[in-house]
């Protein structure tokens, strides 16, 4: 009964998880060897001796397991610290990375916040604050210092249906693109806020979360490609747009070659 005991509680002590299950385990075992053992003469009896026998037990089976699941654990720790992930190594990633954070941030946001503002008329500088803003609620705003600068549209006493028509075309893909633009430029600075944070994560990481860091990398990186499609495809429409209205101008002047021809012979044929 006593192997028996001292079996199934050795597997206990090294199956165990933590301190204070092994402590639980270790008092649990105690308990059971003063119910099993057998009982003593009155003179082997005393509360010294079970006391002592108590003692015994923790100082020899539950001590040597208590070790051996220290001495495991030990182990473990130190190969996950010396091979699987060097302290030593990380430690120097970190640094690396602070020093980079340090040396090029601040050179590339007074890069990106470089005033480029050129216009010097009143009207002009509204339209290009407004452009430059990088905000998308002010889309009103945008239009109307737009038609401040360039115009509004003709009215149909002063312009034919043909020229109001391009004009109003030109002025809707104008509008469209610098829209897309202020799009563009606030979905930048989410980015450089986005990247920015990875970079503070990736100085202060745990071992083993490379892989998420790379993912939010790779993410921001797939939303900054999206953003330079968006860009290329309104840069198409206008250059379509562009195409568009020159074509329309040579049909119009064929039409207007046209009239004019019929015109110069009604007027050299003989009068009746």
């Amino acid at each position: 009964m006593t192997a028996v005991f001292l079996i199934l509680f050795s597997w206990g002590m090294v199956a165990v998880k933590s301190r204070r299950q092994a402590i639980s385990l270790a008092a649990a075992g105690a308990v059971a060897v003063m119910l099993i053992s057998p009982p003593r003469v009155l003179a082997q009896g005393s509360l010294v001796g079970a006391i002592q026998a108590v003692l015994n037990v923790i100082n020899g089976v539950i001590k040597t397991s208590l070790n051996s699941i220290n001495a495991v654990r030990s182990a473990i720790s130190q190969f996950y610290q010396l091979t699987v992930w060097p302290q030593q190594l990380i430690s120097q990633a970190r640094s690396l990375i602070t020093q980079t954070i340090s040396r090029y941030r601040g050179q590339l946001a007074s890069i990106f916040n470089l005033n480029l503002k050129s216009a010097s008329l009143p009207a002009t500088q509204r339209l290009e604050t407004v452009i430059r803003d990088a905000q998308t609620g002010d889309f009103g705003a945008l239009a109307s210092n737009y038609s401040a600068v360039y115009g509004p549209l003709p009215t149909p006493t002063t312009a034919s249906p043909a020229t109001r028509t391009l004009t109003d075309m030109d002025d809707a893909l104008a509008e469209d693109t610098l829209k897309t633009l202020k799009e563009s430029d606030n979905a930048d600075n989410l980015t450089l806020g986005t990247a920015d944070q990875i970079e503070n994560a990736a100085s202060q990481a745990a071992p083993g979360s490379a892989p998420f860091l790379t993912a939010a990398s790779m993410a921001a990186a797939i939303e900054g490609q999206a953003l330079t499609q968006k860009l290329l495809a309104a840069e198409l429409r206008e250059e379509a747009a562009h195409l568009a209205h020159r074509n329309t101008l040579r049909k119009q002047a064929a039409a207007f070659a046209s009239q004019v021809s019929g015109s110069i012979q009604n007027s050299l044929q003989p009068q009746q």
